[in-house]
């Protein structure tokens, strides 16, 4: 059980940690000097680090260093010396993974210490969590002349421990203005220079420099999703579905509204569309102001919509693109006149990374009938041909099995699935689409978003919710207490 009776670092002390370097300190130029330049220029958290200072010398600067800091209400800990730490009243202390444990360390300054953990893997970022860290700096990031032998962990190892922890994580190990910003997308909550700041001739403006450039990084750290689809009043299709689903994925989603329907569990009563304008006007407002990491397409039935998203689309340079060709219903309903869907195919379509059709829609995509492994395979190269993207097509129609088939780039791969008895499978193909969407925007391959989709989708379905009086919707959230939102 995670201990609450300590002190948890907040996210904003974390943003810019600087850690000192007294190497080219005088005594016209003092550490205490170099500290407060670094403060004015906005750094949040000051660690000093003097490895070869005794205690008693080490607590005497801690002393002159925590005056400056409580100047700046900004905290300040001693690297590994809690003997120090505790002489001069520093706010807490950061141990490595060979020093005492933080209960260990709670028992000498108290519950009201920060306790900074060093950690490289995510069971090393919880362990300490769990033993009453405040925060988690983990790293090498990038190679470091400050120590030659640093192991440097990759960008998805600091994208894992993230994900692992709850208390805030800071970067460390070669951190520059330069290579800041390849860290975007990792989930850190700051970065942790020496060198960077403590080093240069005019600390107060690179500090400066390097705070907004973090702080831009970090405010990019939600990703967007935009959903382009029809509403479903009953929650369980469209974009009521692609919203839940990315919530579910704990990114931003966001929505341009195509058709207004009147539809439940037992069928669809009426659409009103929206007209291609307002449509427009929808997505010129999204991308001017919350640019989307990825989108997904759904319910676009009138061929004048359809140019304009392209449009759209392509005036952006939309990315990640996944559009699911809502052409024919699961009884086999054409939902789509001729002319739309020839503005689809060749006008939309070809501007997906990749588009996710069933088995029906990849009958009338490639124009052959699909009965078997091999002729769904023939039918995916033929529309990938066609509209030069990726083509996922989705095994749901098949009685015996849940295997999808992607064809990108001139590569078959099949995704298998077990089919699951439960009839509430409305709105899977949104679901699906939006989960792709999702993992495309968090940074995973097209092949493990697919794959991390299916799991989710199977988690869904599996959840055996059971509402309205026809074909009933997925739990959505189903992952909030299952495995695969621990993942």
């Amino acid at each position: 059980m995670i201990k609450s009776n300590h002190y948890i670092c907040s996210k904003s002390q974390m943003i810019l940690y600087g850690v000192t370097d007294s190497s080219d300190t005088t005594e016209d130029y003092t550490l205490e000097m170099k500290v407060e330049e670094a403060l004015k220029g906005g750094a949040t958290f000051i660690q000093l680090r003097e490895k070869n200072m005794d205690t008693l010398k080490l607590a005497e600067l801690g002393k002159r260093i925590k005056k400056i800091c409580d100047k700046y209400n900004a905290p300040m800990v001693i690297d590994d010396n809690v003997e120090a730490a505790r002489l001069c009243g520093a706010d807490g202390v950061h141990v490595g993974q060979n020093d005492l444990s933080p209960d260990k360390v709670r028992e000498i300054l108290g519950n009201n210490a920060i306790v900074g953990v060093t950690a490289k893997t995510p069971k090393q970022a919880v362990e300490a969590e769990l033993k009453g860290a405040s925060y988690i700096g983990t790293g090498a990031a990038f190679p470091t002349d400050t120590k030659k032998d640093t192991y440097v962990i990759s960008h998805d190892a600091i994208r894992a421990i993230c994900e692992s922890t709850k208390i805030p994580v800071v970067a460390i190990g070669g951190i520059t203005y330069d290579n800041v910003d390849k860290l975007k997308g990792t989930g850190i909550d700051g970065v942790a220079v020496v060198s960077a700041i403590f080093n240069k001739k005019d600390i107060e403006h690179e500090t400066q420099k390097l705070k907004k450039k973090v702080i831009n990084i970090l405010e990019e750290k939600m990703k967007k999703v935009l959903t382009i689809a029809g509403s479903d009043c009953s929650g369980g299709a469209g974009i009521q579905a692609d919203l839940k689903t990315m919530t579910a994925h704990k990114v931003y989603g966001m929505s341009v509204i195509t058709a207004l329907t009147a539809q439940n569990t037992t069928g669809v009563y009426g659409i009103m569309e929206a007209e291609p304008e307002f449509v427009a006007k929808q997505i010129d407002c999204v991308f001017t102001d919350i640019e989307p990491d990825a989108v997904k397409i759904g319910m676009v039935s009138n061929k004048d919509i359809i140019k304009a998203i392209a449009l759209k689309l392509r005036e952006y340079k939309a990315k990640n693109i996944v559009a699911d060709p809502v052409m024919i219903s699961t009884s086999g309903k054409s939902l789509i006149n001729s002319d739309a869907r020839d503005t689809l195919i060749n006008v939309l379509l070809p501007i997906a990374a990749v588009i996710t059709p069933n088995i029906p829609e990849a009958e009338a995509l490639s124009g052959i009938s699909i009965t078997d492994d091999k002729l769904m395979e023939k039918a995916a190269k033929i529309i990938g041909e066609k509209t030069g993207t990726a083509v996922l097509i989705k095994g749901g129609h098949s009685v015996n099995d849940a295997n999808d088939l992607l064809y990108s780039e001139g590569k078959l791969t099949w995704f298998y699935g077990k089919k699951i008895e439960n009839n509430n499978t409305h709105g899977t193909g949104c679901t699906l689409s939006s989960a792709i969407a999702s993992n495309l925007a968090l940074g995973y391959t097209m092949e493990d978003s697919i794959r991390n989709a299916k799991d989710y989708i199977t988690s869904a379905i599996g959840a055996g919710l059971n509402l309205g009086a026809g074909s009933g919707p997925l739990n959505h959230m189903s992952c909030i207490t299952s495995r695969f939102g621990e993942r």
